[in-house]
């Protein structure tokens, strides 16, 4: 029976039309474990925009590898911390990639309008923080919280509350779907490649990038390519080689030729100094193999950790960088000094992007200069757990994936209002 308070998943209100009541997946702590069961649909409040923030109404969200932690409880249950900073919630509504409509606008709204299609950026932080006051770059400062994981009410619902500033104008020839997979890894992978100088990709420039074929790595590919650097990735099988060549990859390495990979032996260990010490170079050379040259990779981007770090070090030329942005494989990366202090090496870490990023990367993919690389959408919020199951098991197809929460049909680039 219909219900004035709620409308069912892909039917639309009318325009500005606000209902009390929505659709959600949620995870909640009794539900811990495998992404697979770790989702489900339920009905949530709506929430109410601030006078700083916009209601969207989503018409699509990307998966990202965060809310697969959120679902295992692990390395943060972010519920049991919320509740430790005060919050009464008991549910954790995820989702840090969004393409919608704006639907509501608060108070202090300048720059947005009901009816604007957006694209929704994944951290937001307080404008007035002491720290940002003092000239800090709004994604370091202290406030800085990424929506979605470390706050509640992201994108896997009908209706999400964002600051306005977390909002870009979505690229018209984009459908719903494609418009909200790119912006997490792309940011991210921009920032790596351009924000700390003066570790910048330049002309040129040979750029090792760790999981070519995955969301970050394919958005690597292409912003290396577009800052005229020279990329070469790193996989694990022959289609994800020719996926990454035909995104305009240099070369690709196939690391399952290497065995060396993990944490390094002890320095009292001489056997495993050795064997891991040549497993090193052998990739080092395979690296100017592919390149065509004896030159190390100025950057090196990474996001694999505890499984690469090590090698990452030691391959990355003499004043490069090593940029992380995360550690799939593991937190507890070793690194030998030696190379780090004598040889002048950069190890630096780096969180999503700031507003001027951001719209950087957007206009870049406005431009066509950059494809969202969207490899599957899920067709319904029914398969939120599906999808995150896929990303935990590593099965999920290369590039990035979406998920339909309110957009009428697959393919879509408008909306009828």
């Amino acid at each position: 029976m219909a219900r004035p308070d709620i409308y069912p998943i892909g039917e639309q209100p009318p325009l500005g039309v606000i209902p009390e009541r929505m659709f959600a997946s949620v995870i909640r702590e009794e539900r811990y474990g495998e992404p697979i069961n770790a989702f489900a649909i339920e009905e949530m409040p709506v929430p109410e925009p601030k006078p700083d923030q916009v209601l969207v109404n989503v018409m699509a969200a990307g998966i990202n590898y965060n809310n697969v932690w959120v679902s295992l409880g692990y390395p943060l249950d972010v519920i049991a911390a919320r509740r430790k900073m005060g919050s009464t919630e008991d549910f954790h509504i995820g989702g840090s990639d969004a393409s919608g409509v704006v639907w509501a606008v608060g108070d202090n709204v300048k720059e947005l309008q009901v009816g604007d299609h957006v694209i929704v950026t994944s951290c937001h932080w307080d404008e007035s923080a002491p720290d940002i006051r003092m000239g800090v770059d709004p994604i370091a400062s202290s406030s800085q919280r990424v929506w979605g994981y470390e706050d509640n009410f992201g994108s896997f619902a009908q209706f999400t509350a964002v600051e306005e500033y977390m909002c870009h104008i979505k690229p018209p020839q984009l459908t719903w779907e494609a418009a909200s997979c790119f912006m997490v890894s792309g940011a991210t992978a921009y920032r790596q490649l351009r924000g700390w100088p003066p570790n910048v990709v330049r002309p040129g420039d040979p750029v090792l990038i760790w999981g070519g074929a995955g969301g970050l790595g394919s958005l690597a590919i292409q912003i290396t390519r577009e800052l005229g650097g020279i990329p070469i990735a790193v996989v694990s099988s022959q289609e994800k080689v020719d996926y990454c060549m035909a995104l305009g990859a240099h070369g690709v390495i196939d690391r399952t030729e290497f065995d060396h990979w993990g944490r390094l032996p002890d320095i009292d260990d001489v056997d495993g100094i050795r064997a891991w010490s040549e497993g090193a170079r052998a990739f080092g050379k395979k690296f100017w193999e592919v390149l065509g040259e004896r030159r190390a990779p100025r950057i090196v981007f990474e996001h694999v950790g505890q499984q690469t770090i090590p090698t990452s070090m030691y391959v990355v030329d003499t004043g490069g960088m090593v940029v992380i942005c995360g550690g799939t494989s593991g937190y507890n990366a070793d690194v030998d000094l030696r190379f780090l202090w004598m040889r002048q090496k950069r190890l630096q870490g780096s969180h999503f992007a700031n507003r001027r990023e951001c719209a950087e990367v957007n206009e870049l993919v406005r431009q066509g200069r950059i494809d969202p690389c969207l490899s599957y959408t899920a067709p319904s919020m029914e398969e939120c757990g599906k999808v995150h199951q896929l990303m935990r098991n590593n099965e999920h197809p290369p590039g990035n994936m979406a998920m339909i929460v309110n957009a009428p049909s697959l393919g879509m680039t408008d909306l009828p209002l």
